[in-house]
């Protein structure tokens, strides 16, 4: 039943008009949130389903990268060493089969007077320097390096003998003496790694891991 409220300095409210309205808006509200919802719920779906789609490509192509034997079993590798034990296992077969006999250039002496996985120009270079009796500035630097570290090491250990003899005052002159040879020798190599060729870099002193060395013996 239609009932009318009249509120003082307001219009008349239908009480049925009301009801409808409220409804109205309250299922339109329900089903906006149930679509948005869905469109996000199909949005995720659709989100998952192209990552899945991208991880089995990208498995596959690292799967490519596998040797035969270890292809299709790609979460069994565990580690480089699975690899090389199946280069190894190649090698041996290889052997066993009399592949590696016969081979051209067998019994002769190898020709060492070139690198072919050296860059042309500084092979060049580097026969040009060996045949007058020079080295290149990072085979030479190396030798500084080694030397002077070598030396160092030997001050280092006079130097401790005296701290573990008591001169206390004596160490700390020499401590801050080596500390200053250490950082000249740290110049080299950064230097000495700057321009040596790729995987032959050193590492540096570190005067802490110097002193564990002594403090172990």
């Amino acid at each position: 039943m239609a009932t009318c409220l009249r509120l003082r300095g307001f219009t008349t409210i239908d009480s049925r008009a009301l009801f409808v309205s409220t409804a109205r808006f309250s299922s339109s509200s329900s089903s906006s949130s149930s679509s948005s919802s869905s469109s996000s719920s199909g949005k995720s779906k659709t989100g998952k389903k192209l990552m899945d789609r991208l991880t089995a490509v990208i498995d596959a192509v690292h799967d490519r990268k596998l040797p035969p034997e270890l292809r299709g079993q790609r979460n069994n590798v565990r580690s480089e060493t699975d690899i090389i034990n199946v280069v190894e296992q190649r090698i041996w077969h290889s052997m066993e089969e009399g592949q590696f006999e016969n081979l051209p250039g067998k019994g002769k002496p190898l020709k060492l007077d070139a690198n072919p996985h050296a860059d042309p120009a500084e092979d060049t270079l580097y026969r040009i320097l060996s045949k007058n009796g020079c080295a290149p500035e990072w085979v030479e630097l190396n030798k500084e390096i080694r030397s002077k570290i070598s030396e160092w090491r030997i001050s280092l250990k006079k130097a401790w003998a005296t701290k573990c003899g008591g001169e206390h005052s004596q160490w700390v002159e020499s401590s801050e003496n080596l500390k200053l040879q250490l950082r000249e020798i740290n110049d080299k190599v950064f230097r000495y790694n700057l321009i040596v060729p790729f995987g032959r870099q050193m590492f540096g002193l570190k005067w802490e891991k110097e002193l564990g060395y002594l403090e172990e013996k």
